[in-house]
């Protein structure tokens, strides 16, 4: 976009996590529109999916058709989309100077197939390790709300777009309550990484709160008052 710069050096890489029904996608979007305005050039994307080849492995694997070989199946498919969404998009970004925003990494596949499904962590970890190799977040935003209460927004968007329960979806509360408890507990874990945002606001109270991490970890004095720090 004319008048976008890319930031000084490395770009910076943000992820958001948590559970279904949670905003990452509306949250996504209003954050590139922010570190649009401040000039940083940003670049969006998601997982699974994220380039050519993991779009078609997100359809395997968000289908469900993956479902009955096992949550190490499911483990080996994420990582291998990862590692190509990495290679074509993130890493690429990241070296030409841009801010990577991503709806959901690898702390998804630390709970979803990890914790919940209980596939042993030396081997999410060993996995994890090959995918991701320096593309670390800079920053992971934990998207907070209770259970019923993202399964029922998440119910709700899918009605207005007409479209059905995903794999994960489908799930019953059990395994959502769950799953907010292990993304918690990683951010718990991990707070020099992570932060917490209480979702269960409205999307405009949850942005400021989103905005105001972001300013605080990531934007030098320059680019918070809205100046490019290379400009």
């Amino acid at each position: 976009m004319q008048g976008q710069q890319s930031h000084s050096g490395r770009g910076r890489f943000i992820t958001l996590e948590g559970g279904e029904g949670a905003g990452k996608s509306t949250q996504s979007e209003r954050l590139r529109r922010r570190l649009e305005a401040r000039g940083i050039r940003v670049v969006t994307t998601r997982e699974p999916g994220g380039s050519e080849r993991a779009e078609t492995i997100r359809s395997l694997l968000l289908s469900g058709a993956v479902k009955p070989y096992g949550a190490f199946a499911e483990t080996l498919l994420f990582a291998s989309a990862r590692a190509d969404h990495i290679d074509r998009t993130i890493a690429p970004a990241l070296e030409n100077g841009a801010f990577v925003i991503c709806d959901r990494f690898a702390d998804s596949t630390r709970v979803y197939q990890g914790e919940v499904g209980e596939v042993p962590r030396v081997l999410v970890s060993a996995l994890e390790r090959v995918a991701v190799r320096s593309a670390s977040p800079d920053l992971t935003l934990v998207l907070d709300v209770p259970a019923k209460l993202g399964l029922a927004r998440a119910s709700q968007r899918r009605e207005l777009a007409g479209e059905e329960r995903d794999r994960f979806e489908a799930e019953g509360l059990s395994f959502h309550s769950r799953v907010r408890e292990a993304f918690l507990a990683i951010a718990a874990a991990e707070p020099e990484r992570c932060a917490v945002v209480d979702a269960a606001g409205p999307p405009d109270s949850v942005e400021r709160l989103i905005w105001a991490e972001v300013e605080a970890r990531l934007l030098t004095p320059l680019e918070v008052a809205g100046r490019p720090a290379n400009g």
